[in-house]
């Protein structure tokens, strides 16, 4: 069994040894403690591959927005809302 460290293994996802830290913390993807760092099996990186990019939207925000115009950010076409050409 072949053992990464945070390091390789945000070479192998394409994200930042930092996010790897999260996904140990948060549970989503297992890792031992050695000493001061982390070790994470080579296996286990197919368990946090596949997953969307970006952060997801909170709930309260999403309907929130939805009550105040009628439809949820993405359909306005904007990340503001504001019509484009406009200041």
């Amino acid at each position: 069994m072949d053992t990464l460290t945070t390091e390789q293994a945000a070479a192998r996802l394409g994200v930042t040894p930092s996010r790897v830290r999260v996904l140990i913390r948060s549970g989503r993807l297992p890792a031992q403690k050695f000493g001061r760092a982390h070790v994470i099996n080579e296996a286990d990186l197919k368990l946090v591959a596949e997953r969307p990019v970006g952060r997801p939207p909170s709930k309260s925000a999403l309907s929130t927005e939805k009550r105040a115009t009628g439809r949820s950010r993405a359909s306005t076409g904007t990340s503001t809302g504001q019509q484009k050409g406009k200041k």
